[in-house]
């Protein structure tokens, strides 16, 4: 990332995006909660990536290099942070529960509440954030160049049914040398992470008003009913609701 900004503090309060619209690359000396309650949003590091729709929200540690990005109309709410509730020195996903949604809407609305009620309510809202579960939603990048080659293709096609010893061909190397590359740099079996990144692109697609069955056969699902499951189990409703909630 090049032209990174310094921000003294992470930003507190509501900024709608367009489609597409981003945030270029920043870092702030204090952490900060970036929730869409519209919309999905992502957040890009050295590290990987990180997509979140209305049911989660995403932990950016102070100083962390990162950009923001907008899919589907987005209403971000951004909460900035000086003390680390998480104990968290490394970006996470989030679950948000009703409650916790609504705290961060008020709390980042604009001619928002001030003085103690205004710290009451960062007070309720620091509790709730300590009982958020994290989830298991990095899509994390690979460093070794044969691992990343593979990436880049399925990336390009998250539909690609290949096996992982055919990729291995295509980019000179071995399927077992890819299993461990995985391991070692992805921390997932390669199943897992192409999962991930199907659902990644799904909720991206979906964002852009793509029909559910559309969504199911361009990120490589066999079926539509197969893609709601996996969706439903991975973020606890239906691609269906995914901009309803």
């Amino acid at each position: 990332m090049t032209g990174i900004r310094h921000l003294p503090e992470a930003p507190t309060g509501r900024r709608p995006l367009a489609s597409g619209a981003g945030i270029d690359a920043h870092r702030h000396d204090t952490h900060q909660i970036v929730y869409a309650c519209r919309g999905v949003v992502s957040v890009t590091t050295d590290a990987g990536t990180w997509v979140a729709p209305a049911n989660r929200a995403l932990w950016i540690p102070a100083r962390t290099v990162h950009e923001h990005r907008a899919h589907g109309d987005t209403d971000l709410r951004l909460v900035g942070l000086t003390d680390n509730p998480l104990g968290l020195r490394r970006p996470a996903v989030l679950a948000v529960a009703p409650l916790l949604r609504e705290l961060v809407i008020a709390y980042t609305e604009p001619g928002a509440s001030r003085g103690d009620e205004r710290a009451r309510l960062l007070a309720v809202l620091l509790d709730q954030l300590r009982h958020a579960p994290e989830q298991p939603l990095h899509l994390p990048t690979a460093r070794d160049p044969r691992l990343a080659a593979v990436c880049a293709i399925l990336h390009g096609d998250p539909a690609d049914g290949s096996t992982l010893a055919r990729l291995a061909a295509r980019v000179g190397t071995s399927d077992r040398t890819l299993a461990r590359l995985c391991r070692s740099e992805l921390g997932m079996s390669f199943p897992q992470w192409r999962t991930q990144l199907r659902l990644h692109h799904a909720l991206l697609l979906l964002a852009d008003g793509i029909p559910v069955t559309t969504v199911a056969h361009r990120c490589g699902w066999a079926s539509a009913s197969a893609f709601i499951d996996v969706f439903r189990r991975a973020f606890g409703y239906t691609p269906g609701r995914a901009f309803t909630l």
